[in-house]
């Protein structure tokens, strides 16, 4: 093993996560008032309507799938009787309509942004680096998958890269087992490394500020300070002249 793998694949990702992680908290004390996804919605909406619920539950279908394939072991699956096969399919299928769905909902965003003036305007230049990290890392990711199927001989990545990831997590590294995955996933991961290093410092703070108290709280009772307005509806007809 060289030095260049043992620093990509055995020190880098604990760079990526320091960072990620001591840089949310910076982050959340130093800029508590731009800890906001700088909402466009009143600029325009008919776009949005389609690009972000693509977008937001495509991503979340691509998480899914992570955890599943990264997390899981593959002596898990194999206990509760699902075949090598069976979950190719099943992990082949999902990754892709997850992928394309999630890839459509950001082209729909990224055009918005660029054709809708008062977006366009608002859009700054960290916005833009965040969109090119993680599209990039989509389509890396997502070509992965579909261009070694195509190829008739994927890369079996839960022999490699799964082991890999969870070793990083044991604090035992394994470089080695990621050196030998196929250049497509080392390019995905690098990516990934860059768009988590770049995570705290842009609008992808949100994710972290899912507004689930509005489950809980209270109603919110609006009153008007017009004293001649009830609760009533007012009948129909002409207004009284006084």
């Amino acid at each position: 093993m060289s030095a260049t793998d043992l620093v990509l694949w055995g020190v880098l990702p604990y760079v990526a996560i320091a960072v990620f992680v001591v840089g949310h908290i910076w982050r959340y004390r130093y800029d508590k008032f731009g800890w906001t996804t700088r909402s466009s919605q009143l600029y325009e909406r008919r776009l949005l309507r389609w690009g972000s619920p693509m977008f937001h539950f495509g991503i979340l279908f691509v998480i899914l799938g992570h955890v599943m394939g990264l997390l899981i072991p593959k002596t898990w699956t194999e206990a509760i009787g699902l075949s090598d096969t069976a979950y190719h399919v099943i992990a082949v299928a999902l990754g892709t309509v997850a992928g394309v769905l999630t890839l459509g909902g950001a082209a729909i965003l990224i055009y918005r942004r660029r054709s809708v003036g008062p977006v366009f305007s608002a859009t700054t230049r960290n916005d833009k680096l965040m969109y090119v990290l993680l599209v990039g890392t989509l389509l890396l990711g997502l070509g992965t998958t579909v261009l070694g199927n195509l190829t008739g001989d994927p890369h079996d990545y839960r022999e490699t890269v799964s082991p890999w990831f969870r070793s990083i997590f044991y604090l035992q590294p394994q470089p080695e087992l990621m050196a030998s995955a196929t250049l497509g996933f080392q390019l995905h991961a690098l990516s990934a490394f860059l768009l988590f290093g770049f995570w705290p410092f842009s609008r992808l703070v949100h994710v972290f500020s899912m507004p689930v108290g509005y489950l809980t709280r209270p109603y919110i009772v609006y009153r008007s300070r017009d004293d001649t307005l009830g609760s009533r509806s007012p009948r129909r007809g002409w207004e009284a002249v006084r």
